[in-house]
């Protein structure tokens, strides 16, 4: 969550009296009213929309939902001139592989204009950047750059620059220890042999991702008409829906949009601003929202939330920044959102009937509430990951069978097959966190058998630092707590990220519901995790049937 602070009079003399009503359509909307003060409004902004961060966008999106404007909106995209390139060299791949670029021009700042795409810069920091882990973003005056860009990694002692807002030359290493925002995001870089850093063609250091701009070229002022502007991070999707909403924030202020080369070695162009189209059902509209919209009522209510539609070919076209439409649903989500809450009118349903905990969930609970009382955290992952988890950071040679999503958005691609990835991720991702880190998951994994698809529970436990024996008593105390006897017999087939001779199946009955054990060196090594961790992952499938019988 995150709050956009508007001027009450420019929201008043561009969109219309903040009165109660207009109160009323802005909590609509979806974006309720923090607070209302002579001077200004504050709107609460949800994580699922980040394009509403900043006044310009939020103040588009928020006249079509009026009706004022409504449709899909587009804006003019320019090619690349001569010279709008930035080369991305192989030494950044360890530390802040990726970027997504752009330039635009023709803008006229104000104070006003310029706290606005400051202030857009930090909440997109903050929400979709995850505190800059994800994402880091920088903004510099093009007038002060020499192109083109290159994008590298160097020596922290050999980065030589004045940091924004200082007044002397740092190194790299220096602005960790010394400048404010150093010491705030140095743990992104720590352990790091080099860090990342943009450049012009003079060899001037425009910022040192994801820490600081330079003084010289990384601020923007009043008589700035013309930005250059960055995004880098770990993932691609992310960084370009990021760089899409900061593009057409700024297109919103008057400024014009050009494209960026750039060069992993095959040439890549940023932004892309080009639509999706998702099919939509009227029938499904209807059946899940209750109401009986005709075809033109449905084209209406969606163009009201900045979509384009097509009723010849039933679907929606939707908007490069719309970083929350995946599926036909989330359209169903807006129509319902233009139709109005308020308009919805509650029914009881025909037959009444008595609910009940499932049985199953009732024993999972158990176990949720046994690992808890061990002073276990309880995680919870997506059920979407990615090949590279799932194998080639566990060691795991032989090509496996996965199921795909078709045509996903993310580098998520894929259904988890086993927890164990999940956990050692989330330890990896808390590497500079306070050890003992001990933690737990209880979902689904999926597989795919003969052509059909297959889900059951699992459940896996992750230790760091932990041993074979830490991890066999807290496994052996789980079920002398839920009165089922296990145990354990030398693993004869020992999965590829166990320590062979550190690892054991464990049996129920006279089945091998799972393994425990070490995690390998070079699986840890594979995560970049120090620490030595123990792990097992079972098959709850058979305790539950044990459980409920």
């Amino acid at each position: 969550m995150a709050i956009l602070t508007i001027p009450k009079r420019t929201f008043e003399k561009e969109i219309g009296k903040l009165d109660i009503e207009m109160q009323n359509k802005i909590a609509q909307f979806g974006t309720p009213v923090e607070e209302l003060t002579k001077d200004e409004v504050q709107i609460e902004i949800f994580p699922n929309r980040p394009d509403l961060l900043s006044y310009h966008r939020f103040k588009r999106s928020f006249l079509a939902f009026l009706g004022k404007k409504i449709g899909l909106i587009t804006y003019e995209i320019n090619k690349p001139e001569k010279k709008y390139d930035v080369h991305i060299e192989s030494s950044v791949k360890e530390v802040r592989p990726y970027t997504a670029c752009a330039i635009v021009k023709g803008l006229r700042f104000n104070d006003e204009k310029i706290k606005e795409v400051m202030d857009l810069q930090e909440k997109l920091h903050l929400t979709m950047g995850r505190k800059r882990k994800k994402v880091a973003i920088g903004i510099y005056p093009l007038e002060k750059i020499k192109l083109p860009i290159t994008f590298k990694a160097i020596e922290p002692d050999k980065i030589k620059f004045i940091p924004l807002d200082s007044k002397r030359e740092l190194s790299g290493l220096e602005i960790l220890q010394r400048n404010p925002a150093g010491k705030e995001y140095a743990h992104l870089l720590a352990g790091k042999a080099r860090f990342p850093v943009f450049l012009d063609s003079e060899n001037n250091v425009l910022s040192m991702p994801p820490i600081i701009n330079s003084q010289i070229s990384g601020r923007v002022i009043e008589n700035t008409q013309d930005v250059f502007i960055e995004c880098s991070g770990m993932e691609k999707s992310i960084l370009n829906k990021c760089l899409n909403i900061i593009v057409t924030s700024l297109a919103e202020m008057g400024g014009k949009i050009y494209q960026m080369n750039l060069h992993y070695g095959k040439k890549e162009t940023t932004p892309n601003l080009s639509t999706e189209k998702i099919k939509i059902s009227l029938e499904k509209v209807n059946k899940v929202l209750g109401l009986e919209l005709n075809e033109k009522e449905l084209k209406r209510l969606i163009e009201m939330m900045g979509h384009g539609y097509d009723s010849k070919g039933g679907t929606a076209e939707v908007s490069a920044w719309r970083t929350d439409i995946l599926h036909e649903i989330d359209i169903v989500e807006d129509v319902a959102i233009a139709y109005g809450y308020e308009n919805f009118i509650p029914e009881i349903p025909d037959t009444s009937t008595i609910g009940e905990i499932n049985s199953k969930e009732i024993v999972k609970k158990k176990i949720s509430e046994i690992l808890s009382g061990l002073g276990m955290n309880e995680v919870l992952n997506y059920h979407l990951t990615g090949k590279e988890d799932q194998m080639e950071k566990m060691n795991v040679q032989e090509k496996e069978s996965f199921i795909e999503v078709e045509k996903s958005k993310t580098d998520y691609t894929i259904l988890r097959k086993t927890l164990t990835p999940l956990l050692l991720r989330n330890l990896a991702e808390n590497i500079d966190s306070e050890y003992p880190q001990e933690i737990f998951e209880i979902g689904k994994v999926f597989s795919n058998e003969v052509g059909t698809i297959s889900e059951k529970e699992s459940l896996a436990v992750a230790l760091a630092p932990g041993n074979f024996t830490k991890i066999k008593q807290s496994l052996e105390y789980v079920f002398k707590s839920i009165n089922l006897e296990i145990s354990f017999k030398e693993s004869e087939n020992v999965l590829s990220h166990f320590i062979e001779g550190r690892t054991a199946d464990v049996i129920m009955g006279e089945k091998v519901i799972g393994q425990v054990g070490e995690i390998h060196p070079k699986t840890l090594m594979n995560w970049k995790i120090k620490m030595p961790v123990s792990l097992f992952e079972i098959d709850l499938k058979k305790v539950l049937e044990r459980q409920i019988q």
